[in-house]
C-alpha cells in the first residue's frame, strides 16, 4: 500500500466513476482559506514541500486498488481503471514562507479530472495543518519583540510527525532552536534543552544536581530552578556558576508560577552574584498572548520557550481552508452554497505594497506595482526545482513581515489586509452565476 490510499474514500469513488466515464479532461482545482480564524491578521504558506513531495512520488499499485475494492465491499477487477494511476498535473502555488490573506489561493491544481480529485484529501491535509502551525509560531515571533524563541512542542504535538512539522515551521518563521533531536538533525537545526524537574528531584538537593549537570556538560549549561523554590533555586544556580567560573552562554529556567515577577527575583539575584550574562529563559504554558504580555510589562526574560499552546495551534487549531473545482474541461465553475461561494476560474494573486492585494484570473496582466504570488513549482508531476533551502524561505517571510500593516501584526485584534477581486474576475464571476441560474431555471 502506498499515500495513494492516504485520502478519503468519496475521492476514489469520485475518480473511479470520472474514468468509467471517460471524463479525463483537465480540471483546475484551487486550494484556499475562505476565512481567517479570530486574532489572525495574516497566515504563512507552508506544506508545499511535503504536499510536492507526495504528488511526485503518487501511483495507485496493486495492493491499493485491492484496498480501496475492500473499502468499497466490490472486487478488486471493478477497480481496475485506477490501476497505474500517477499525478500527471502542474501545480502553481505560494512558496512556503510568503504571508497569505483570506481567500488567496495557496495553490491550483491543473490535471486530469480523477487525478486532479484523488489528490484533494492529502493536499489539504498537508498545507491547512501547516499553515496553521507556521502562522501561530510567527505570531510568537512578533510577539517576543526579538528575543529568541525556542521550540519545546514535541512531547504533546498531535503525533510524531506533527511535532517533526512543527520544529521545522518553527525554523521557517524565525525560531532559534528546537528541542527536537530528530527534527533538528533532519532539517540543519540547533537542537536544545536542560533538565526535568525529575532529574533535580532524584539528588539529595539542587546544589548536588546542578554540580552533576554541570560535570557531564563542561560547557555553557542552563539550571532548571524552580522545583521547589524558585527564588532559593536560582540562588543555588548562581553559587554553582559561580564556583565553577560558568557565566557567558549559561541560563536559568523558570517553567511555572509569575513568569514576570520570578524573572525580576532571578535577574536581581544573578546580577547581584556578579553574574549579568547569565540568561533567564521562560517556558510553560506561553503562547503569543503570554510572550506579548510579558514582553510588554518589561520582564527581563531572554529567551521564550514555547511548547503546547504552539505545537497544536491552541487557540485556533484548524483553518476553515477548501479545495475546490473552479474549471473543467476549458469551462469556468462556480459553488453557490450558501456562505460557500467560490470564485471561477484559474487565479493568480497580484500583491502591491502595503499589502494591496488583488486577486485576478491568470492570464491577466499585473497592475501596476503589483508582483504575482503564484509560482509554477510542477510541471507534468515534476518539480520544476529543486526545494528550497529552509533559509530561503525564511527570508521570503522575513521580507512580506516587514511590509505587512502594523494593524495586521497586532497579537491582539488584528486587522487583516482585505484582497480585493479583478475586474475581469468579477466580470467571470457574474457570467458564470448567470449562467448557473439560468440552468437552474430550465429544470
Amino acid at each position: 500500500m502506498s499515500d495513494a490510499l492516504t485520502t478519503d474514500l468519496y475521492e476514489a469513488t469520485m475518480a473511479l466513476a470520472y474514468l468509467r466515464e471517460g471524463m479525463g479532461g483537465e480540471a483546475t482545482f484551487s486550494l484556499f482559506v475562505r476565512k481567517l480564524p479570530p486574532n489572525r491578521g495574516f497566515l504563512v504558506a507552508a506544506g508545499l514541500e511535503s504536499a510536492l513531495d507526495y504528488l511526485a512520488r503518487l501511483r495507485v499499485g496493486p495492493a491499493d486498488v485491492d484496498a480501496l475494492a475492500a473499502a468499497m465491499g466490490r472486487p478488486s477487477a471493478d477497480l481496475a481503471p485506477l490501476l497505474g494511476l500517477r499525478f500527471r498535473g502542474e501545480v502553481r502555488a505560494v512558496p512556503e514562507g510568503r504571508i497569505v490573506l483570506a481567500g488567496e489561493p495557496l495553490l491550483e491544481v491543473t490535471a486530469p479530472l480523477p487525478q486532479a480529485q484523488l489528490v484533494e484529501t492529502y493536499l489539504l491535509n498537508q498545507v491547512s495543518h501547516q499553515t496553521t502551525i507556521a502562522s501561530k509560531a510567527a505570531r510568537c515571533v512578533l510577539a517576543a519583540d526579538g528575543r529568541p524563541v525556542v521550540d519545546f512542542s514535541l512531547r504533546r504535538t498531535h503525533g510524531v510527525e506533527a511535532g517533526m512539522r512543527t520544529a521545522r515551521l518553527g525554523a521557517l518563521v524565525g525560531f532559534a532552536a528546537t528541542s527536537n533531536v530528530a527534527a533538528a538533525t533532519a532539517y540543519g537545526l540547533t537542537a536544545t534543552g536542560t533538565m526535568a524537574h525529575s532529574y533535580v528531584e532524584t539528588f539529595p538537593s539542587e546544589e548536588a544536581a546542578f554540580r552533576a549537570f554541570a560535570r557531564a556538560h563542561p560547557g555553557p549549561v542552563t539550571f532548571l530552578v524552580d522545583t521547589y523554590d524558585t527564588e532559593a533555586g536560582v540562588a543555588v544556580a548562581a553559587r554553582v556558576l559561580r564556583d565553577l567560573g560558568h557565566g557567558p552562554g549559561c541560563a536559568v529556567r523558570l517553567d511555572s508560577g509569575d513568569l514576570g515577577e520570578l524573572a525580576v527575583r532571578a535577574r536581581r539575584v544573578l546580577d547581584a552574584a556578579g553574574l549579568s550574562q547569565v540568561r533567564v529563559i521562560a517556558s510553560g504554558s506561553l503562547d503569543e498572548y503570554a510572550v506579548d504580555a510579558l514582553v510588554r510589562s518589561g520582564a527581563p526574560i531572554d529567551v521564550y520557550a514555547v511548547g503546547t499552546r504552539v505545537g497544536v495551534s491552541a487557540d485556533a487549531p484548524y483553518l476553515d481552508s477548501a479545495y475546490k473545482l473552479v474549471q473543467y474541461d476549458g469551462r469556468p465553475v462556480m459553488k453557490l452554497s450558501s456562505a460557500k461561494v467560490t470564485a471561477p476560474a484559474p487565479k493568480q494573486v497580484f500583491r502591491a505594497p502595503g499589502f494591496a492585494d488583488v486577486i485576478a484570473l491568470r492570464e491577466e496582466a499585473p497592475p501596476p506595482g503589483g508582483a504575482p504570488l503564484l509560482e509554477t513549482v510542477m510541471r507534468d508531476g515534476r518539480r520544476t526545482g529543486e526545494p528550497a533551502p529552509l533559509s530561503v524561505a525564511r527570508q521570503r517571510f522575513l521580507a512580506d513581515l516587514a511590509e505587512l500593516p502594523g494593524a495586521a501584526r497586532r497579537i491582539t485584534d488584528p486587522e487583516p489586509p482585505r484582497p480585493t477581486a479583478s475586474e475581469p474576475l468579477a466580470q467571470l464571476t457574474e457570467r458564470v452565476r448567470a449562467r448557473i441560474a439560468e440552468r437552474l431555471s430550465r429544470g
